[in-house]
């Protein structure tokens, strides 16, 4: 379930990141405004959110190609799907000052 939901989470922001994209073509100045928006702090926790979504579907779509195309797949699909979450956790916790850094000096300051 988790693997959809990521899934369309990830559609739905390329759907997003294409129009206000394109929104350079159509208004340059408030494609600056909607630019300006993302060095928000609150726009870098949604930031880290689709970083977290995007490294679990990656890693959990391996998953499934291993037990898809693997013989004994389904027999360890318990086990690969708990080191894909352990294998997610340390790099979302590797994560944290690179994504949210910036959002952090800005609200508690340098």
């Amino acid at each position: 379930m988790a693997h959809r939901v990521t899934g369309v989470l990830i559609f739905f922001f390329l759907f997003v990141h294409v129009l206000d994209t394109a929104l350079v073509r159509v208004s340059p100045e408030d494609y600056d405004k909607v630019v300006a928006t993302y060095k928000t702090p609150i726009v870098a926790v949604l930031e880290y959110g689709l970083v977290a979504a995007i490294l679990f579907h990656a890693l959990n779509g391996l998953r499934v190609i291993a037990v898809d195309f693997w013989a004994k797949g389904a027999r360890y699909q318990k086990q690969m799907l708990w080191t894909v979450v352990g294998v997610w956790i340390v790099l979302m916790l590797g994560a944290i000052y690179p994504v949210l850094g910036h959002a952090a000096r800005v609200v508690f300051g340098s």
